[in-house]
């Protein structure tokens, strides 16, 4: 059965890999790596980009951190014990065109001394413009990894991703979703914990082909400041999200993670403007429109 250390090297390479791709398609763009260390135990690899050529901020991190839960963290994931581990590798990556799309991925293991132990993740888009053809190849691609594993997987974690990815003081989607699971172990879903490794790498490994993809394909479409202004305005929702609802940021601060880190998510630059409304008709009121849940992309 694979343990914490195979967990970790596994998501280590991961993390490499996935850097690799990137630099490349993005032609000049270098990610800075910046180790550090945990006061409570562990540590991770926090790598950024900024200012590339496709990429205007992006972080690939990755983190094996363990140590003593606080009496809150603990109440939060319902565990009997006092001390955790937990890896895993998270992305958010925010382009300079707003044809571009935004996209966050996570992998995570989270193991504690009294021998439980879960799997979570997920990977969800967020474009500025929701474009139907991106839409249907990245469902598409991910209902592929779900489907070699379990049918029943992507209907479950799509509509476990609507809803987790929702701003409800704005009542709308943060983006398209995609995919999203926490909590996944072998006796509760009645398989391995072997296959659900191999799942949830499988998911790690599909982020750099699909992302490449979208960079390829709109790196060069030309945006008028009126489009970068609704980039900007879309980035708040973002941040919006990350600051109040996002469980990663919520736990890593709960445990006195590292906070750059942690924090890594937040764009360069985003804008709010007091009630802003789009014109009827407009490509941007068209996407707010699209911004629901329990929408079939596949």
């Amino acid at each position: 059965m694979v343990d914490k250390l195979e967990v970790e090297t596994a998501f280590r390479k991961l993390q490499n890999e996935i850097i690799d791709a990137l630099e490349k398609a993005d032609g000049s763009g270098i990610f800075r790596r910046d180790e550090w260390k945990r006061d409570g135990g562990g540590g991770g690899i926090t790598a950024i980009m900024e200012q590339g050529t496709v990429i205007e901020k992006g972080g690939v991190n990755f983190s094996a951190v363990f140590g003593e839960l606080s009496k809150e963290a603990s109440k939060a994931l319902g565990v009997g014990a006092d001390a955790f581990y937990a890896t895993g590798v998270s992305i958010v990556l925010h382009p300079k065109n707003p044809f571009v799309p935004i996209i966050h991925m996570n992998i995570r293991y989270f193991e504690t001394e009294n021998g439980q132990y879960w799997f979570g993740g997920g990977i969800d888009l967020t474009p500025h413009y929701v474009d139907e053809n991106d839409a249907r190849y990245f469902h598409d691609t991910l209902k592929g990894v779900c489907d070699t594993y379990n049918l029943e997987y992507y209907p479950e974690f799509k509509n476990w991703a609507d809803t987790y990815f929702f701003l409800p003081h704005r009542n709308e989607t943060r983006g398209i979703g995609g995919i999203f699971f926490d909590r996944l172990d072998g006796e509760k879903r009645n398989t391995t914990k072997n296959e659900l490794f191999q799942f949830v790498l499988d998911v790690g490994k599909s982020f750099a082909p699909i992302y490449v993809h979208f960079m390829e394909r709109h790196k060069n479409h030309s945006f008028t400041d009126a489009h970068r202004k609704w980039q900007l305005l879309r980035r708040g929702r973002y941040v919006e999200f990350n600051l109040l609802y996002d469980r990663g940021t919520r736990f890593g601060l709960e445990t006195r993670g590292r906070t750059e880190s942690i924090l890594m998510s937040l764009p360069a630059e985003a804008h709010w403007q007091y009630d802003y409304t789009p014109l009827p008709g407009s490509p941007e009121a068209a996407t707010l429109n699209l911004l629901k849940k329990g929408i079939s992309r596949v």
